[in-house]
């Protein structure tokens, strides 16, 4: 089910979305909805990090290595 929103913007934004829909073929809903989508997907992210780093720092992991070598 899909359900309509209406937001406001400010003109310079609007005139970015105008012009990418000309030039992506695409519509304003597909292109909002994904900006949505990786919004939450990145603030998700975050929160998961947050939680996890004192978790891996507790174990003694501070970089990509100690990541990898606690992977291998």
């Amino acid at each position: 089910m899909r359900e309509s929103v209406s937001i406001s913007l400010p003109t310079w934004l609007k005139e970015r979305l105008d012009q990418t829909v000309k030039g992506d073929q695409m519509n304003r809903s597909d292109i909002v909805r994904e900006a949505l989508k990786e919004y939450f997907t990145r603030k998700d992210l975050e929160r998961i990090r947050r939680n996890m780093v004192p978790l891996a720092e507790a174990r003694g992991v501070f970089t990509d290595e100690d990541v990898f070598r606690e992977v291998s």
